[in-house]
């Protein structure tokens, strides 16, 4: 059987992102929590604030900021893979260091007692915060990863896999192509 070679047809998933439902629907459920909290913070949550013990108001001031700016870092990065996808930037310069979202610990401010006795929507707005920044997290790794070469022949591939094999079971009888 001759060895068939690969045509380069990888898909990008960058460049699928923006414009599959999964984004879509995100990138609404994204900005919609933006501006719900935004209301929340100026209407409700100002006057539960101001009902609070001197502990506790700390503790919602610190959780009412991280919960901003983690919200401002959500919809920066929706806005700037929008903006990719429309054409309004490339993707390279999308994918600075600035424009990409940091994976680093996003969790409460205060401990988890404080925060048990915090209002309950700013607890749900947390919560929710936490899982669409974990979404946009493993999303934004996934498209920056680093593309992998295909082999150039179906025989090639398979070799390699075989190779992988003898790696990791040295001294092993395996069959292999040529080997």
């Amino acid at each position: 059987m001759a060895s068939t070679e690969f045509r380069d047809n990888t898909v990008s998933f960058a460049d699928r992102l923006a414009s599959s439902q999964q984004f879509k629907a995100l990138f609404q459920d994204g900005m919609r929590l933006v501006e719900e909290v935004a209301a929340y913070l100026d209407g409700p949550g100002r006057q539960q604030s101001k009902g609070l013990p001197r502990p506790l108001a700390l503790a919602y001031a610190a959780e009412s900021m991280r919960l901003t700016t983690r919200l401002m870092q959500i919809a920066s990065w929706l806005l700037v893979q929008k903006a990719v996808n429309d054409g309004e930037i490339a993707d390279d310069d999308a994918a600075r260091g600035r424009q990409r979202l940091t994976a680093s610990s996003q969790g409460i401010a205060s401990q988890a007692s404080q925060f048990a006795q915090l209002p309950e929507d700013l607890q749900e707005f947390t919560a929710q915060s936490l899982r669409v920044h974990a979404r946009i997290v493993q999303l934004d790794a996934q498209v920056h990863a680093k593309p992998v070469e295909a082999p150039r022949s179906a025989a090639a591939g398979v070799q390699a896999q075989f190779d992988i094999l003898r790696r990791a079971f040295p001294g092993q009888a395996q069959p292999g192509l040529g080997g």
